[in-house]
């Protein structure tokens, strides 16, 4: 089944920005869209008709992003690159 990364890139967008709402439809032509089921009217249409990969990439972008994780040496690397 494709449509699993697209699927998987919904779940990870619920978990990040806390919305149940968000969902993915697949139509005939093997493109995707996300909808945001919010309301008791029409869902939301967040997107256009997108490929598999321009969907996915698409999703990873949308709502709040994960802070990424830093080491101690990361931080220290990053304050020697601001002095210069």
């Amino acid at each position: 089944m494709r449509s699993t990364r697209a699927t998987a890139a919904v779940e990870r967008l619920k978990e990040r920005s806390g919305n149940e709402h968000y969902a993915m439809v697949r139509t005939s032509d093997e493109s995707f869209y996300l909808v945001d089921n919010a309301g008791e009217g029409a869902p939301v249409i967040l997107c256009e008709r997108l490929p598999l990969d321009d969907f996915v990439t698409f999703v990873k972008a949308y709502g709040p992003q994960k802070p990424r994780r830093q080491t101690k040496s990361d931080i220290a690397f990053e304050k020697q690159l601001v002095k210069r």
